[in-house]
């Protein structure tokens, strides 16, 4: 930890010289750096425990050269340097690629969701906030009609105004809320760990937490890029892609998802970066009546643009694109059928539409075929 930080030019990488707030001058980033890294490798995540590592750890008190930050101190450090701390990770790839750790030849992506500070109570969608924002007009309503009928009775009076000017300014926090959702155009915000979100962690448990995605190189299985977000996995390959192709230094890999990643958009993002990815196939949708007639049991041509169902069946297209909202992504998809469905002696085993079988292909679909 040392040496390595010491190999560092930590201006370069955008560590802060702050002051304190009396003036003297605040620890040298080296140190807070040491102590940082010392605290990853051995899963000390607590400011407050490396306060009290400082004062009982040999090997920190080594490390640090007897210096005893606080755990404010600790705590500025990581928070104001985050980019920086960032840029530190980059270094130890950049020294793994020196010392041949790097294959480069094939990468693995995945995500781990950990829980935020905020808690689910203090996250807000729409909905929930129109919830709280009727709730309070209800009790508005209820506390003016209760101070209308009071008759002179100052203390049950003032008891009411106090109520309504409680619920006055909860009214103006969740409209505050209302309108900061509007301009962002998310679907939920969180007021104590801003960057989080309401997810799917395990078991179909939703928590508010955060979702980072790491990139892993095969070699030593060790990561070369990680990016904490807010979203699921569904539209992370693309950007995953780009920043192990930059971190490599070529296109020249294959890269490894499951099938949260399969996304036509991020496919078509990948091909474009000069990537090969491997994804796995997500399970269907939804199944025909007998899955012997699954979609995956359909025929595609390309030269002729068509598809052949189980029954030997041609199914055709007009030729023209449909959009297709998933989420906030919109995707272009074509429609292939045939008449044929109508008459056929298998239809009650294919599909339970009336008009028959609709197959829909995706305009990435050339590509996820690949």
């Amino acid at each position: 930890i040392d040496l390595f930080v010491d190999s560092l030019n930590l201006s370069e990488l955008g560590f802060k010289d702050d002051f304190e707030e009396n003036g003297r001058p605040a620890y040298n980033p080296a140190s807070l750096l040491r102590l940082f890294i010392y605290g990853y490798l051995n899963r000390i995540r607590s400011s407050r425990q490396l306060e009290k590592e400082c004062k009982r750890n040999l090997e920190l008190m080594w490390l640090m050269r007897e210096l005893k930050p606080d755990h404010n101190t600790i705590a500025n450090f990581r928070k104001n340097n985050t980019n920086a701390i960032k840029q530190v990770f980059r270094a130890t790839v950049k020294l793994a690629k020196h010392f041949d750790l790097i294959g480069g030849k094939l990468i693995a992506g995945d995500s781990t969701k950990l829980r935020a500070k905020n808690s689910k109570k203090n996250n807000f969608n729409p909905k929930k906030i129109e919830l709280h924002l009727n709730r309070i007009d209800e009790k508005l309503e209820q506390y003016n009609l209760e101070l209308a009928k009071e008759d002179g009775d100052a203390t049950s009076k003032a008891d009411s105004q106090q109520k309504i000017k409680k619920y006055q300014a909860q009214r103006s926090k969740y409209e505050q809320l209302q309108q900061e959702l509007k301009e962002s155009g998310d679907t939920q915000i969180s007021t104590s760990d801003p960057d989080s979100r309401q997810m799917i962690t395990r078991n179909h448990i939703t928590e508010v937490a955060y979702n980072i995605q790491t990139s892993v190189d095969a070699k030593h299985n060790l990561p070369i890029d990680f990016k904490v977000t807010n979203e699921n996995d569904y539209k992370a390959m693309g950007g995953m892609v780009r920043r192990a192709k930059t971190i490599l230094g070529t296109s020249d890999f294959t890269a490894l998802y499951d099938k949260g990643y399969h996304t036509g958009t991020e496919f078509d993002y990948a091909h474009k970066q000069g990537v090969k990815v491997l994804v796995a196939f997500p399970e269907v949708a939804s199944h025909a009546p007998d899955h012997a007639f699954d979609v995956e049991h359909f025929e595609y041509s390309k030269e002729t643009d068509e598809y052949t169902c189980p029954a030997g069946k041609k199914l055709t297209t007009n030729g023209n694109w449909y959009n297709k909202a998933s989420g906030k992504t919109i995707n272009r998809v074509k429609h292939y059928k045939t008449t044929a469905c109508l008459k056929c002696s298998l239809f009650s085993r294919c599909t339970l539409n009336k008009k028959g079988r609709l197959i829909e292909r995706s305009e990435h679909m050339d590509l996820i075929e690949a």
